[in-house]
């Protein structure tokens, strides 16, 4: 390292970025870019209830058939192979139980929305018993999209923003990518803006 001239003799130069911290080295033997950007798209806050995708129904089932699948075969092998006769009843509730949520679910799926206002994002869901949450964008903490496998093949994903108290979060399922990508990237900037002392 050469001495800087106008510093005194015995005094360390200050240091530049490059010095401090090598940059190429951070990107070296990596990948070259990741599989999805974010969005360049801000959506207005019209306080206009939106919906979710119907293709999260459609993933739900296969989801469901899966599980009925899965659980039918332990139910067999424990019945047939072990000789576990009594098996067949508890598999038999799960089945009918998971059966009826099947049933449901499509209404349920059409009951989900959210809103977009001024000062937060109003969520609600629920047939007979209807929950509407209102989440202060100020408050938010953590905006997450999370997606399974088969959410991946159906291109739906799930958003979820927490807040401070835990009982305000909210998970909007069944968004696509690009839905989900973009109110992500809305409330993020939005809530900048209206950051708020906790």
């Amino acid at each position: 390292m050469t001495q800087n001239p106008e510093t005194e003799p015995g005094t360390p130069a200050p240091l530049n970025s490059a010095e401090v911290t090598d940059l190429a080295a951070l990107d070296a033997g990596t990948y070259t870019a990741l599989r999805t950007v974010r969005s360049e798209a801000r959506l207005e806050l019209d306080g206009v209830w939106h919906q979710i995708s119907p293709r999260y129904v459609v993933s739900q089932i296969v989801q469901n058939v899966i599980f009925i699948a899965i659980v039918a075969i332990a139910a067999a092998v424990l019945a047939l192979v072990l000789d576990q006769t009594w098996a067949w009843i508890p598999a038999g509730v799960i089945v009918l139980i998971t059966l009826i949520t099947l049933v449901i679910l499509p209404r349920q799926a059409k009951a989900i929305g959210y809103m977009l206002r001024d000062d937060d994002i109003v969520f609600r869901k629920g047939i007979l018993w209807q929950r509407m949450i209102a989440v202060p964008y100020g408050r938010m903490q953590l905006v997450d999209i999370t997606q399974g496998p088969l959410d991946r093949a159906f291109g739906v994903a799930q958003l979820k923003m927490v807040t401070a108290a835990a009982t305000t979060g909210v998970q909007i399922p069944g968004l696509t990518q690009a839905a989900a990508e973009a109110l992500r990237d809305t409330l993020i900037e939005v809530a900048e803006t209206r950051r708020t002392g906790l």
